[in-house]
């Protein structure tokens, strides 16, 4: 069964991207936008809660799928594109809390060129080989708490003085693991196609 209760929880999750946007798009209204930001806030928080969940319910529960396995990773990239492109725009941008262009072409870039290494994957080898690695998921949870640490920015910098230092020293180790993953899955990609190539000869 495809629709699997791991694979409904991954829809929900691509579904809330939506409202989460639009929040996201809203959050320097003169009139709501303190407001906009905060529910973007939920949203997010809810999209990767079910993140985790999924996960939980694909491995403990034994509903790992084709589907979920594409899904997932996609649900993740759609969530954390819309999310980084929108907090690096100078008119939808946190005041204070900027996201740098460059760090946002490491993160869309990782996930470009991870597709265009599946593609060849996929037309030397003809089977899609998709299995995260630890830089991929360090990557993935450093941008899930560099956007939520961008979005509380300007309450938490009153409470703490350093938060602004605190979310720039992220917002570079979030590059630094994109750039990591991206070698990493690159190596992976290699040596499967090598194993494949020796065994079909």
């Amino acid at each position: 069964m495809l629709l699997t209760l791991a694979n409904t929880v991954t829809i929900v999750r691509i579904l809330l991207i939506l409202p989460f946007v639009v929040c996201l798009l809203k959050e320097n209204d003169p009139e709501y936008g303190v407001a906009m930001r905060w529910a973007a806030v939920a949203i997010f928080v809810v999209m990767a809660a079910s993140d985790a969940l999924d996960g939980y319910l694909a491995r403990v529960k034994k509903q790992t799928t084709q589907l979920g396995a594409f899904l997932d990773p996609l649900a993740d990239k759609l969530m954390m594109t819309c999310a980084s492109v929108i907090l690096a725009l100078p008119q939808t941008a946190v005041p204070g809390f900027r996201l740098p262009l460059t760090v946002v072409v490491l993160i869309i870039g990782k996930d470009i060129l991870l597709v265009l290494g599946f593609s060849v994957t996929y037309f030397l080898t003809g089977s899609v080989h998709i299995k995260p690695v630890w830089a991929g998921k360090a990557s993935t949870f450093f941008q899930i708490c560099m956007v939520l640490f961008i979005l509380i920015g300007p309450e938490m910098s009153g409470i703490l003085r350093l938060w602004p230092a605190v979310v720039r020293v992220l917002w570079w180790t979030t590059g630094l693991l994109a750039v990591t993953a991206t070698l990493v899955y690159i190596w992976r990609g290699i040596r499967y196609i090598e194993a494949f190539e020796s065994v079909d000869k």
